[in-house]
């Protein structure tokens, strides 16, 4: 006995609606993980502008430091939204951090009070946490586009009118010394000597 040639066609319609919801909501699921990281890189982005903010205003650093800090973290706190200015922005904020601390000195001044150590280790986290979310949110916004650049998904426009996904791109290297210093014994600081390259 011999399928007839509709169960065929059935079958292949099935099997493609399949195929098309299926793809519909992993791509929707990337969308929200897309946002997810955006939303995470703005709010590190923003957590290290305003420690830089808070070491510039603390007056351990000298005056033409705390100047370049506090001009590029206003600037960088100020810009909001996912265009090529904030990259630059974010950018210029990334070279002043590496420049006020390209020299340990810097940081050993910093490092000298209770409140700097406390301030370094923000810093460092922020700057840690602002490279990891700028990875997580490309690596989303590489999965998506994968999708998005399927025949079927642009034929059946399964991404609505949502817009494509854009890669952040910023100088991202965080500052060569950010030294956590114990605190004095014996009227000597004890370096942990801890790099960040």
């Amino acid at each position: 006995m011999s399928v007839p040639w509709w169960f065929w066609l059935v079958v292949a319609f099935v099997l493609l609606a399949g195929y098309v919801t299926a793809t519909s909501n992993r791509l929707d699921r990337l969308h929200a993980r897309l946002d997810a990281t955006r939303a995470a890189l703005d709010a590190q982005l923003l957590r290290r502008a305003a420690v830089t903010l808070e070491i510039a205003a603390s007056a351990m650093l000298d005056p033409a430091t705390s100047v370049l800090l506090a001009s590029a973290g206003h600037e960088a706190r100020a810009a909001t939204g996912e265009d090529a200015d904030r990259e630059v922005v974010e950018s210029r904020l990334t070279v002043a951090l590496r420049a006020a601390f390209a020299d340990p000195d810097e940081a050993q001044t910093l490092a000298a009070e209770p409140t700097g150590v406390a301030l370094l280790a923000e810093l460092e986290a922020a700057t840690t946490k602002v490279l990891l979310a700028r990875r997580f949110s490309n690596d989303a916004v590489t999965a998506t586009l994968a999708i998005r650049r399927h025949r079927l998904v642009r034929w059946l426009r399964l991404a609505g009118r949502v817009p494509a996904p854009t890669f952040f791109e910023m100088d991202d290297e965080p500052p060569a010394y950010l030294v956590a210093v114990e605190p004095a014994q014996n009227g000597e600081a004890g370096e942990s000597g801890r790099d960040v390259d």
